[in-house]
């Protein structure tokens, strides 16, 4: 286990271009699960790249521990990877998937012996070890990659993406595993995601990105309650945060409130909006009512408890609890 220190780092990949990572700096704590979060193209996967080695900065420098690792190749770090594509040998068993890389390596047969059947034990693979990949389902095929790091014992777990290929019951399933994972092995792990779900329930800090740039490094509550600036606040959360412009909660600033602490109320109560229901989404549980508010029928997103007796075309009024309201 060790830190990872992140310091200015910055990726251009051809003379001309705008940078893929720009002023990169960050520390991630020995034993920390860390998310690296945000859209396509916003540099995540790169910043993880660089710390594996598959990609070379620019400029700046890459710690791990108290080696500067900027230049290493990948077999140097210390690290093992995790990808969105399992990459299992299929003509080899599990357990001999498990195993490669150690044999590779010229581990003792008994310290291999070991290391995979600890692996296995965490993984639920015991039963598995004997077959090929494609007798295993596609959750049993990423546990698979998800041991085959495990084994290395290595310094750091770093993870691209790997449960994008999963359907959305097996990434439940599988995001759990992870943390687990965590818990027991105490280790550094860095995650990449586009989907702020994962980011939300896997990491004890998230790092929000977008071109290429650090928008906010912060715990997940903290990011949802208190984002930094508009793009986070757009960004982070199902449904995301409702931004009213200047002149409609504020005189000069835009507003941010989260759908759940905005009330549909009778007409006339004070310091309401009228607003008009475009559509609803039942949930079950509760219900996005989908509304225009206002004469400029700006569109905003209130989160109802159970089933909301309204429907597309009603006139209705909103009372903003101002207490959460967030001033960008």
């Amino acid at each position: 286990m060790a830190e990872v220190r992140f310091e200015n780092v910055r990726k251009v990949y051809a003379k001309g271009d705008l940078p893929a990572v720009d002023g990169f700096s960050l520390s991630v704590k020995d034993g920390e699960f860390l998310v690296l979060v945000g859209p396509s193209g916003c540099g995540k996967s790169t910043s993880l790249r660089m710390v594996a080695g598959l990609e070379t900065p620019t400029s700046g420098r890459i710690f791990i521990g108290d080696r500067d690792v900027t230049r290493l190749p990948p077999k140097d770090r210390d690290i093992a990877m995790v990808f969105q594509n399992y990459a299992l040998y299929p003509h080899m068993t599990v357990e001999e998937n498990l195993s490669f890389a150690l044999r590779l390596r010229h581990v003792a047969k008994d310290e291999i012996a070991r290391r995979v059947g600890a692996a296995a034990e965490i993984l639920g693979l015991d039963s598995y070890l004997k077959r090929l990949p494609k007798a295993l389902s596609g959750g049993q095929r990423q546990r698979v990659a998800l041991g085959r790091a495990i084994v290395r014992e290595p310094a750091v777990f770093l993870f691209d993406e790997p449960l994008s290929n999963l359907d959305a019951k097996m990434r439940v399933e599988m995001r759990a595993e992870i943390i687990r994972l965590h818990n027991t092995l105490g280790a550094t792990m860095i995650y990449v995601t586009h989907d702020q779900t994962e980011a939300m329930t896997m990491g004890e800090r998230i790092v929000v990105m977008a071109g290429g740039r650090i928008q906010q490094v912060a715990p997940p509550l903290e990011v949802y309650e208190r984002p930094a600036n508009e793009f986070v606040a757009g960004f982070i959360g199902t449904p995301p945060m409702n931004l009213f412009p200047p002149g409609m909660l504020d005189s000069a600033k835009t507003v941010g409130l989260r759908p759940e602490h905005i009330a549909i109320t009778h007409a006339g109560a004070a310091d309401a909006l009228p607003a008009t229901v475009d559509f609803i989404e039942p949930l079950g549980s509760e219900t996005l009512v989908h509304v225009v508010v206002g004469t400029a029928r700006h569109p905003a997103i209130v989160r109802v408890p159970g089933f909301a007796s309204v429907r597309a075309g009603d006139k209705i009024a909103l009372r903003p609890d101002r207490a959460h309201c967030v001033c960008f």
